[in-house]
């Protein structure tokens, strides 16, 4: 496809102020489209790149899809900064900026309703990782105990025991988080838990949660999730936030796209 597509980043109330220099997905500005109590946030991308075609393989190329995610949440973030923002996913786009003025004239209330219960609210993270091999070697044989098959065995069962300790640790932390943060967020989603190249850290990521949080009780909440794990050794707590609420921007099921 030629031409130039409309990239949607968020939505917003209206009337707002167009973004001062902003600029999104290959270095273009940024500019509203509005309709009603809502606008949109929008830059223009090359047709030939957010086809739907080119999507399919460009979505694959890792390189190209940290870049546009950079854009993206860049964007994203400033404009939660000024106003309360219900951030669209990654790579929507609309044929041009009539259609996405004919998207937010259909879709008023429900981005009004959104708006509303997102309003004063950030997104805060909160993973819990069990470090199941941090200091936790088991000991090795004595002059007086040779390294006989038994005696290997017998470590391996401390080494076994020391681990389901960790676990065991783990899932009180999960616990004390959940409870912690019952009394301060409003809102929780799930994620699952990252592994492999997503993993950050060492240990073994159990518990990967998003937290709608008012915005005036965000440090109270990060630090009673920094404190979740004090007692627990072999067990780490990480924060992360303050966040667009991406994880709560989530429309309906059977509302379709974006």
């Amino acid at each position: 496809m030629s031409g130039q597509l409309s990239y949607v980043y968020a939505v917003v109330r209206a009337p707002a102020a167009a973004p001062d220099e902003i600029r999104g997905v290959y270095g273009a500005p940024v500019t509203l489209v509005r309709s009603g109590a809502v606008a949109a946030a929008v830059s223009a991308v090359p047709g030939e790149e957010f086809s739907e075609t080119a999507l399919g393989k460009r979505l694959e190329d890792l390189d190209w899809l940290e870049t546009t995610a950079r854009a993206h949440h860049f964007v994203v973030d400033a404009l939660a900064a000024r106003d309360t923002v219900l951030p669209l996913r990654l790579a929507t786009v609309y044929r041009d900026d009539a259609r996405v003025a004919e998207m937010l004239s259909q879709r008023q209330e429900l981005f009004g309703a959104l708006l509303d219960r997102l309003e004063g609210h950030v997104e805060w993270g909160v993973k819990v990782y069990a470090e199941a091999g941090a200091g936790l070697t088991a000991p090795s044989a004595t002059r007086d105990e040779p390294d006989s098959g038994r005696a290997y065995l017998r470590r391996r069962r401390q080494q076994y025991r020391s681990r389901e300790e960790v676990w065991r640790a783990a899932e009180t932390a999960v616990r004390r988080t959940e409870e912690e943060a019952r009394a301060l967020a409003v809102d929780r989603a799930r994620h699952r838990p990252q592994q492999g190249e997503l993993a950050e850290g060492p240990g073994d990521n159990v518990a990967n949660d998003a937290y709608l949080v008012p915005r005036g009780l965000g440090e109270e909440f990060r630090e009673r999730m920094e404190h979740a794990a004090d007692d627990l050794p072999g067990v780490r707590v990480e924060v992360t936030g303050p966040w667009a609420p991406y994880s709560f921007a989530v429309l309906p099921e059977g509302s379709g796209p974006p």
